[in-house]
């Protein structure tokens, strides 16, 4: 439990968090390594940053191929001993550093790279938010509908129009994911030029075809349970933080329960995985630490002398949350009016 005596330390990391870096708010610093990682995604097979040529059957790694060296030794140039070298530094070693660093970063940070770089949640926030204008939910299992009202006081009107840009966005990113996750196996000149010319080879078409209609279903109806429950990057990175009590984590002040009682459950609202954030760290174990639910309620408590009740915390009081006994937490915290329930 976050206690007493950590609540001036909250209250000044919670004024540095309003402040952002560098004068720049904290999510537009978010949007903008999302665009970027975005980009880097299509843009990487292009410019031969990375990828895996099917044809050459071996990496591309910034403009080098990237082998294993065992051509050498089936031809009979080097021996066992250098091949064993060679399978080590350049396949062994490249493998354990990259995940180790992920790993490391979940252990300390959570799923940072979820919320901050993956260019597949982008994507699941940008359909939450459009879905939301055409329905009033982010998710079709959603069992309530959203207040229109959000918690920086701007309005967000249901209007089943925008059903005609929820359903050309998600064929737009399907189409978009396939074609590039194809140029990821095969030369992206090649893709791109059968696609413009119109001539994609037969196992081409077969590709994106059945990898479209695949990433249409699942962005429009599962993108959430990909993230909770399929994606492996995330797993591991929440089964590392999981096993750190005190990684950064979304505290809770537990003894200001009471203060939250009339902001319509603001942090449950905003959440994109559909999590509830003033939960214990066991029950917020898909969490991708975006930061979208210590904003509403820094914006739901802006006018509280005492300041919000939510913010990231690390280390000691991260460690008191992680022991936080979760009937405890339930018993500690008010019923909000609208709460959702949890798709």
């Amino acid at each position: 439990m976050i206690g007493t005596q950590a609540t001036a330390a909250i209250r000044s990391e919670l004024a540095q968090h309003a402040r952002g870096w560098l004068g720049v708010p904290v999510q537009r610093w978010r949007r903008l390594t999302q665009a970027g990682f975005f980009l880097l995604f299509v843009l990487a097979p292009v410019f031969d940053i990375f990828r895996l040529d099917l044809n050459l059957g071996h990496l591309i790694l910034f403009g080098f191929d990237w082998t294993l060296g065992l051509d050498g030794f089936a031809a009979g140039r080097i021996s066992t001993t250098e091949a064993t070298l060679n399978i080590v530094l350049r396949g062994f070693l490249p493998l354990l550093a990259i995940v180790g660093t992920v790993l490391f970063v979940g252990w300390k940070w959570g799923r940072l790279y979820c919320g901050w770089l993956c260019p597949h949640f982008s994507v699941v926030e940008t359909l939450n938010q459009t879905l939301r204008r055409a329905i009033g939910k982010q998710s079709l299992w959603d069992k309530k509908l959203q207040p229109e009202q959000n918690p920086d006081g701007s309005v967000t009107r249901r209007d089943a129009l925008w059903w005609f840009a929820v359903l050309p966005l998600t064929i737009g990113f399907a189409m978009l994911w396939a074609v590039v996750l194809l140029t990821y196996l095969l030369p992206p000149a090649e893709i791109y030029g059968n696609l413009v010319n119109g001539t994609p080879t037969r196992n081409q078409a077969i590709f994106l075809t059945a990898a479209t209609i695949a990433l249409f279903v699942e962005f429009m109806f599962a993108r959430h349970l990909f993230c909770r429950y399929g994606c492996a990057v995330g797993l591991f990175q929440s089964l590392a933080w999981m096993g750190n009590d005190k990684a950064m984590v979304i505290g809770f002040s537990r003894d200001r329960a009471r203060d939250c009682a009339s902001c319509n459950s603001a942090c449950d609202q905003v959440c994109p995985m559909r999590l509830n954030p003033r939960n214990v760290k066991r029950m917020m174990f898909a969490c991708v630490q975006c930061g979208q639910c210590v904003d509403a309620c820094d914006h739901t408590q802006a006018a509280n002398p005492d300041g919000a009740l939510l913010n990231w915390v690390h280390d000691l009081r991260a460690e008191s949350e992680a022991a936080f006994n979760a009937r405890a937490a339930r018993s500690s915290q008010p019923p909000c009016r609208g709460t959702r329930a949890e798709a």
